[in-house]
């Protein structure tokens, strides 16, 4: 059990599928501290993994969200409305771009693939917190995403990915002044790479996992329950003053010019 007590929040996670999940790592130490944790998940592909995973969990509920489309979005507030009368923590933790958008060259990407990236990388998060704010009610809470350096930097291989992470990056900042007066943060943890179902098919993923680990001041990857800790810290109130941040966890790696 972590020293903070989330025992009366309740989270919303978004993006959980399997135990690798970084949403996942999230949701699990989000439940150590105490909160209620409600997993929106992609559809029924993945809900028996899902459901596995929390099986042993009390007071805990699965909603379904495919946030191609914001009327999905609109129909799991309402869902997640009838567990709960508010919820103070939402975890957005969600990324997609076809597979042969993850290698080659990024000139090459059309512009169907491009909206669906930005589409579902990023605008979800707009989505997501402007209709889960509504029920942000229990003085403000904390709305966490996760990005990832390509935001600014040239990762080959990630291409229309780091595009994606751009524009989610300006919106933690847009969303931050937008929902600040509701006492309602915004931060994003810039995870270094970290081995997940996504992250296995990005082409030269393990360079920039090599590169990381020989390159970052700590000499060495990062873990997910690295990422888990400072989400903690995020959704909690040591945070209270902290919005608008980009909070890098990547052994320093985003420091360094060579």
């Amino acid at each position: 059990m972590y020293p903070l007590d989330l025992s009366k929040k309740v989270a919303l996670v978004f993006g959980v599928a399997n135990s690798r999940s970084i949403a996942w790592s999230i949701a699990n130490i989000l439940h150590e501290a105490g909160a209620q944790i409600i997993l929106a998940y992609q559809n029924e592909r993945v809900k028996k993994s899902v459901e596995k995973l929390v099986s042993e969990w009390d007071n805990s509920f699965l909603v379904e969200c495919d946030v191609s489309k914001e009327e999905n979005v609109v129909k799991t507030i309402d869902e997640v409305s009838k567990i709960t009368k508010s919820i103070d923590i939402v975890v957005h933790s969600i990324a997609f771009a076809n597979r042969d958008n993850l290698g080659g060259q990024f000139l090459k990407t059309s512009q169907e693939d491009f909206k669906t990236a930005l589409d579902i990388s990023a605008f979800s998060l707009i989505s997501i917190a402007k209709h889960s704010s509504k029920l942000m009610t229990n003085n403000g809470g904390s709305i966490l995403t996760l990005t990832f350096q390509a935001s600014n930097r040239v990762f080959p291989g990630y291409n229309v990915m780091g595009t994606a992470k751009a524009a989610l990056e300006n919106e933690v900042r847009q969303l931050a002044y937008d929902l600040g007066e509701s006492n309602i943060r915004v931060n994003a943890i810039s995870a270094g790479p970290l081995d997940t179902l996504s992250s296995r098919v990005i082409s030269h993923y393990h360079d920039m996992k090599n590169a990381a680990s020989n390159r970052s001041p700590l000499k060495r990857n990062i873990t997910h329950d690295e990422v888990a800790k400072t989400a903690l810290y995020l959704a909690s109130e040591m945070s209270s003053g902290v919005t608008g941040e980009i909070l890098h966890v990547d052994a320093g790696y985003n420091i360094m010019g060579i």
